[in-house]
């Protein structure tokens, strides 16, 4: 496990290459799992339609109601829709890039803030150079880590904030563009929807919004997900985690996150079949079964901080915009006459 004041520097490739390779080998009827899932954009319109009528009602319920419809309810409902601009980034949605940055932009709206199209941007160098201190943003800041240390109070203040440390790390990615034509779009528009529910339902619709992305990502069970994916919680060199608790089923299989990592071209809706599929490739594994056990621990064991991440400099000799579908590449690499996926 990574020391008290330092992530754990590893020497090997990122971990899920190998792993892809072998389950392709063993199991090749995994491949007719990649794909699209274009009713994700039908569950995409209901949550933000959801969000919105109850973000209408706001006005009529006094403050401390709002906090805990923002906790009980509307924290559900936008981490759902982190999850489809998650999809969204992938290409999962549907096959063309325009329709899945739309979509991506049109479940943003009720999560106050403007991150779809660079959470995009962040999230595809995470997968293409997991824990490569310069390009991989969902490791917390060398600072970040050093402020929060390891105190209750510390952890507990960070997660509450979470969503102002995520919008600093872009600024430590120096080699990718912080923005471009689409997260400027990105937040033009969120700024002009924000400022238009303040308009027309009022301050408490808007704090609504507001709390419930708070709570989403932040201290709450859901938010012990950033966690959970890749904080190093065993002895070992397991650096990537899955949950397997009953929260998947409201939040698109999202614990999943050893078999996305492994085939980021599976849909939400297919991640649970790779396991069963190739089950010996994650029985060894550890994994979670409760992101709150896991928000608890996080928070009082003094063991567990932001330094318990694992950070390597091997840039698996890839350029800067690899295409992030190492499970279709390996697939394209196959020897001529083995069918490929449909």
């Amino acid at each position: 496990m990574p020391s008290h004041d330092e992530f754990a520097f590893s020497t090997a490739p990122e971990p899920h290459r190998n792993r892809i390779r072998e389950i392709l080998r063993q199991h090749p009827e995994v491949r007719q799992l990649i794909g699209t899932n274009p009713l994700t954009l039908v569950w995409t319109v209901a949550l933000v339609s959801f969000q919105l009528a109850l973000a209408a009602l706001m006005p009529r319920f006094s403050w401390w109601l709002v906090w805990a419809l923002a906790f009980s309810v509307g924290a559900f409902a936008n981490h759902a829709l982190f999850v489809v601009i998650h999809e969204c980034a992938h290409k999962l949605v549907f096959r063309r890039k325009l329709p899945n940055i739309m979509t991506a932009m049109f479940a943003n709206l009720p999560l106050f803030v403007p991150g779809a199209l660079s959470f995009q941007k962040y999230h595809l160098k995470h997968h293409a150079f997991q824990g490569v201190y310069e390009l991989d943003a969902d490791l917390p800041s060398r600072w970040e880590a050093r402020l929060i240390g390891h105190s209750v109070l510390g952890k507990a203040l960070w997660l509450m904030l979470y969503p102002i440390f995520q919008a600093l790390r872009p600024i430590r990615i120096k080699e990718v563009p912080l923005l471009d034509r689409w997260t400027t779009a990105n937040l033009l528009i969120q700024v002009g929807f924000d400022v238009a529910v303040y308009l027309v339902l009022g301050p408490k619709a808007l704090g609504y919004l507001a709390l419930s992305l708070f709570f989403s990502i932040g201290l709450h069970p859901l938010g012990a997900r950033w966690i959970q994916r890749h904080y190093v919680t065993t002895e070992g060199d397991q650096e990537t985690f899955s949950y397997y608790g009953f929260l998947n089923s409201l939040t698109f299989n999202v614990g999943y996150h050893n078999e996305h990592h492994d085939f980021p071209s599976v849909p939400w809706n297919n991640l649970p079949r790779i396991r069963a599929i190739a089950p010996e490739a994650y029985r060894d594994l550890s994994f979670h079964r409760s992101w709150t056990r896991l928000l608890f621990r996080f928070l009082f064991d003094p063991t567990l901080s932001l330094w318990s991440r694992v950070i390597r400099r091997n840039r698996n000799e890839i350029a800067l915009d690899t295409p992030v579908t190492p499970d279709l590449q390996l697939i394209l690499q196959e020897p001529a006459g083995v069918p490929g996926p449909t």
